[in-house]
């Protein structure tokens, strides 16, 4: 194929068993046996943290089917792939942007279009880390927000890509959804109905100027902070972080995400 199809010199199979050969034996120092480690450091009540990518709608039984992944990107997740019970999380950390977005086909109320839509992704890098393919920018959709709380047992939310918005008069956020005539503020189970569905917005006030520098709350215009407090109403659940940039010193810690809220001044 290589070389009838693509044109390309044929491999040298020794080459190439020789080259991940050397990979492997740089790797093995790294191989463990996964369920033991973890329920080791349990015993010695060390922290651990466990990191899942994707998003709860791309979750192969709750989110839009079939527009979905292979897995479970849920908090749930997290048990099946470590081979750890549901006992040993005692608490569930939230990631979502200050806008929507999503790669590829599916439902997506709040998608803009136009020169709205070209601002969120490329001030945002709205580009998928694989394939490079241009994501799809919306409005904050608080419905998923809710149905994300709830599905993934979230006891705070980190709140990134602050610094997107900065430059916007107005941001729209979708509170509810109108399903056939009637208004919902539920996640429909039916991807039919998802379809269908229309967002309902409120809109607040942008805060046009540049929140990149802020390090502490104190230091965000008013109208970012009115914003962030809507979400944490909008969604019933405390912000813990907040990101104004890409840096780590670009990431304000309002709360102890970890070890719980120390403070309540975005809580609900």
């Amino acid at each position: 194929m290589l070389q009838k199809v693509y044109g390309l010199d044929p491999l040298d199979p020794e080459e190439v068993i020789a080259e991940y050969a050397g990979y492997g034996r740089r790797l093995a120092p790294h191989v463990v046996d996964g369920v033991r480690t973890i329920h080791s450091c349990a015993r010695q009540r060390k922290n651990i943290l466990f990191e899942g990518a994707q998003g709860t709608l791309l979750d192969l039984d709750h989110g839009t089917y079939p527009y979905v992944t292979s897995s479970n990107p849920v908090s749930g997740g997290a048990c099946i792939g470590a081979g750890v019970g549901p006992t040993l999380i005692d608490r569930v950390i939230g990631v979502a942007k200050a806008y929507t977005t999503r790669v590829g086909e599916g439902p997506f109320p709040t998608e803009l279009q136009g020169s709205l839509n070209d601002h969120l992704c490329d001030r945002g890098g709205e580009f998928g880390t694989t394939t490079g393919r241009r994501r799809r920018c919306g409005w904050f959709d608080g419905v998923i927000g809710r149905y994300a709380v709830e599905v993934n047992g979230l006891d705070c939310l980190a709140i990134t890509k602050m610094d997107v918005l900065d430059e916007l008069d107005e941001i729209q956020v979708c509170v509810a959804y109108e399903l056939d005539g009637q208004r919902i503020e539920h996640f429909p189970c039916s991807a039919e109905d998802f379809a269908r569905c229309q967002p309902i917005f409120e809109t607040l006030p942008g805060w046009q100027s540049s929140t990149a520098d802020c390090r502490s709350l104190d230091e965000l215009p008013a109208a970012a902070m009115s914003y962030l407090r809507f979400l944490a109403e909008l969604m019933e659940v405390p912000i813990a972080i907040v990101s104004v940039g890409p840096q780590r010193d670009q990431t304000i810690v309002v709360e102890d995400p970890i070890h719980g809220p120390k403070r309540a001044l975005l809580s609900v």
